[in-house]
């Protein structure tokens, strides 16, 4: 069965409560910019969250998992875990964040602060109805998640990072640039990605998504992370092909370039461009994670070859599991579902099911 799945979706929630009658000529005219992509299962809704319209995708029945997309991505990344995670069992969530595809687009760099969004996630949670969550979190997605643990320790129950490893101090925004003196230090450079998406979304998605990929050349991932000049446009040194990975259909690109077209990319550009919270997070970070932590990246994974999964096995008492897929790269939920489907489920089936019931 196919679901028609638009941009913005017929099913609203407003107050808690759903409904997709009675609507709008405007939004009708709307619903026409359709994209067939099987969605079944999943209902697309909308709530007042911290004061802001704040869109979720759902499935299933059960406790309580959210999904935390990165960049640059939505709540569809996770397309592929939530009907998995709602056939076994769980309540499965993937919110578009602040600032990200059907969410409100709000006007200040410091509104895209980690402890804003994890604001946002807290109050989605009670929005919910639930008391307790696991949460998941690829890329940025997963800096968020790593301090929700310490921030909520009562709600969070557990968590599963997702290609970016956890580290027991947060870390410094000056010095990772320092570090990493390559192009995508313009992430922190108003305009200067912006131009190169607007020129051309689609190639902008196509060469990220691909280039990032475990479906690139390895040596691709080398250059663009230690040898890529600073003064490069971000684009400049992707591998190009015409061809997309077989991991995502051209609709399922689509969706992404249609989103983005929308809302443009500098609210998804502002989790780079905020160092506000830096200091706040260091006194957190001292709290430590005491919840079961299941970690899987890929191989290919950047934050895992030039970065490290050592630190976590010394800094996580609860450290359940270290997964890491071969010839996967940084898209984990999206090119290899299969495999992270099974351990999420496997570790949620362990450390919720069998001690909740």
């Amino acid at each position: 069965m196919k679901f028609i799945l638009c941009l913005l979706a017929a099913v609203i929630a407003i107050s808690g409560k759903t409904f997709a009658a009675n609507q709008t000529e405007k939004e009708r005219k709307i619903m026409e910019q359709i994209i067939d992509i099987d969605t079944t299962g999943i209902t697309q809704q909308y709530a007042t969250i911290n004061g802001i319209r704040y869109h979720y995708a759902e499935a299933g029945t059960g406790p309580l998992v959210i999904l935390l997309h990165g960049f640059p991505e939505l709540w569809f990344s996770w397309r592929h875990q939530l009907t998995a995670l709602a056939k076994a069992g769980y309540h499965a969530v993937a919110p578009d964040l602040r600032g990200f595809g059907e969410s409100a687009v709000t006007p200040y760099v410091k509104d895209y602060s980690l402890l804003n969004h994890a604001k946002d996630i807290r109050a989605l949670i009670d929005h919910l109805g639930e008391k307790e969550a696991v949460i998941v979190g690829h890329d940025w997605g997963a800096n968020l998640m790593w301090i929700m643990p310490m921030l909520y320790p009562e709600t969070v129950k557990a968590v599963v990072g997702v290609s970016i490893p956890f580290y027991p101090e947060p870390r410094d925004p000056v010095e990772i640039r320092k570090k990493w003196q390559n192009a995508f230090t313009n992430f922190s450079k108003p305009g200067a990605t912006e131009a190169e998406f607007e020129k051309d979304p689609e190639r902008f998605f196509r060469l990220f998504f691909y280039g990032l990929s475990g479906s690139a050349p390895r040596q691709a991932i080398d250059l663009l992370y230690t040898r890529k000049p600073e003064t490069n446009n971000v684009l400049d040194d992707f591998p190009e092909r015409e061809a997309l990975p077989e991991w995502i259909s051209r609709d399922e690109l689509d969706y992404y370039v249609k989103a983005y077209k929308k809302t443009g990319i500098t609210p998804a550009l502002n989790f780079y461009r905020n160092d506000s919270d830096y200091f706040q997070l260091k006194e957190i970070y001292k709290k430590g994670i005491k919840q079961p932590v299941l970690f899987v990246g890929g191989a290919e994974e950047a934050a895992v070859r030039f970065g490290s999964v050592e630190p976590m096995k010394a800094a996580l008492p609860n450290l359940r599991k270290i997964v890491l897929i071969p010839g996967c790269g940084h898209w984990v939920q999206q090119e290899r579902p299969e495999e992270l489907n099974k351990e999420i489920i496997d570790f949620l089936n362990t450390e919720v099911k069998q001690k909740r019931y």
